[in-house]
């Protein structure tokens, strides 16, 4: 095939084939292990690839008014933790003149997805509510088929299809035809009374029976559900703010008593904008109590981030509300970073925006809001980028770093929520042990983590 054909292949693509175990491995599992089928795939896909010029698909070479319109996008999870791909067919009109925007849309989003989640699968939503005769497009529907079928193997994981109306059976008929066997085992037809077997209600919208509050809006791309949160803090409830007086007066009169006792060194984070003193004491009160779950680093080209997969809270009996983050800088220049949240209503992170000197470590306190819980699907993405050595890294320089910086040259890594259930976690009573132990300091503590 690559003999015969290569000019009708992106060179990237086959670069890649030939790099890439997963990739392979998922067009055979798509085509079960058949060499010939797999094969053809891959032909047919690489050709189409070119032909649509997937690789260099972005934001600037589609119409705006096709992201404005909300009719593609990715959000929230099914119950099996698979990302949802929307398409609202409401907002979809037939149009031929459109039509191959409309279909690089798809691929732009379907690729976009592919490079920052390595091809974990999709669960696609038809969301056939408030759609009639004049929103039957068979032509664009074929298309999607096809990407999913012909396109990106090992990518779809079922078709969720919300209240279809009566008058499209016929059309349907025809779309199974097009799926072929495995896949129309993967159709699953749903209204207001069964779609959460699919899909909780927090991922829902209302018309849906579900409690999302999720708008739709462009711009900002919707960023895999990222959000910045609010502030540094996020917004604080009554709630909060009564448990965190209590937290900082015991920690403070706890502090305090270590500090007589221990010659704490605390030369880290020199670089960092001063933090306040109760932020120092929630440091010093998460370090030990994560220190059996932080064993684990991701070591990127730009920062060592700690733990490398998994953040681990407390469910409603265990009450652990506090996480530890430790991201260390492994370049010779000023790292800026971000870190986003899926759920920014339920969590604060401090600190949410900032930069870590050449060669220091940084600590971030991810806590929960009272009232709320950590969920599985919960997710964090912490991004980062070198800056300038002449580049200051206040908040105005930070705002215009990141509005500037090519994505090319961003970093990035997702952490997954993780619910302890266990009774009496083993972690509060290391961080009793800790505390009862002068003769360690806290560098020792640290190093031991």
């Amino acid at each position: 095939y690559f003999l015969d054909k290569s000019d009708k292949y992106d060179s990237r693509d086959v670069e890649r084939l030939q790099q890439d175990d997963k990739w392979v491995e998922n067009y055979l599992i798509w085509r079960h292990d058949v060499v010939d089928d797999t094969l053809k795939m891959i032909d047919e896909s690489f050709q189409w690839r070119k032909e649509y010029t997937v690789n260099d698909l972005s934001e600037s070479v589609l119409p705006k008014w096709l992201f404005e319109i909300g009719a593609l996008f990715l959000h929230g999870y099914d119950k099996e933790g698979y990302k949802l791909f929307w398409f609202k067919v409401k907002h979809h009109t037939r149009d031929p003149k459109q039509q191959l925007d409309k279909k690089k849309l798809v691929a732009f989003w379907l690729e976009h997805y592919a490079k920052r989640d390595h091809g974990k699968p999709l669960t696609v939503v038809f969301d056939m509510a408030e759609t009639g005769i004049s929103h039957i497009d068979l032509d664009f529907v074929r298309f999607i088929v096809n990407c999913f079928t012909d396109y990106y193997p090992n990518f779809l994981t079922k078709i969720v299809i919300f209240e279809m109306p009566w008058i499209m059976n016929a059309a349907f008929k025809i779309v199974k035809g097009w799926l072929g066997p495995d896949a129309i085992s993967m159709l699953k037809f749903t209204n207001k009374n069964d779609v959460q077997e699919y899909i909780s209600g927090e991922y829902l919208p209302p018309h849906m029976g579900g409690t999302d509050s999720f708008k739709y809006s462009y711009p900002p791309l919707v960023d895999d559900d990222f959000q910045t949160p609010l502030c540094e803090n996020g917004p604080i409830t009554s709630e909060d703010e009564h448990e965190s007086k209590e937290e900082i007066d015991a920690d403070t009169k706890e502090t305090g008593e270590l500090n007589e006792a221990q010659n704490l060194n605390q030369k880290k984070m020199n670089s960092i904008e001063q933090i306040s003193k109760s932020e120092e004491t929630d440091k010093t009160e998460i370090k030990p109590k994560i220190a059996k779950k932080a064993l684990t680093t991701f070591k990127g080209p730009l920062l060592h981030i700690s733990p490398a997969e998994e953040l681990h809270f407390g469910s409603k009996e265990t009450g652990e509300k506090k996480c530890l983050i430790v991201l260390t800088n492994v370049t010779k220049n000023v790292v800026a970073f971000k870190v986003r949240t899926t759920a920014p209503e339920k969590y604060r992170v401090k600190p949410s925006n900032s930069s870590c000197e050449p060669g220091t470590s940084l600590d971030i306190i991810v806590s929960l809001h009272g009232g709320f819980a950590a969920s599985l699907q919960d997710r964090f993405l912490i991004m980062a980028a070198e800056m300038d050595q002449s580049s200051g890294a206040g908040v105005p320089e930070l705002t215009q770093f990141w509005k500037e910086v090519p994505r090319t040259k961003v970093m990035e890594h997702r952490l997954r929520c993780h619910v302890v259930e266990s009774s009496k976690p083993s972690s509060l009573t290391l961080k009793d042990n800790a505390f009862n132990i002068p003769a360690k300091t806290n560098e020792d503590l640290h190093i031991q983590v």
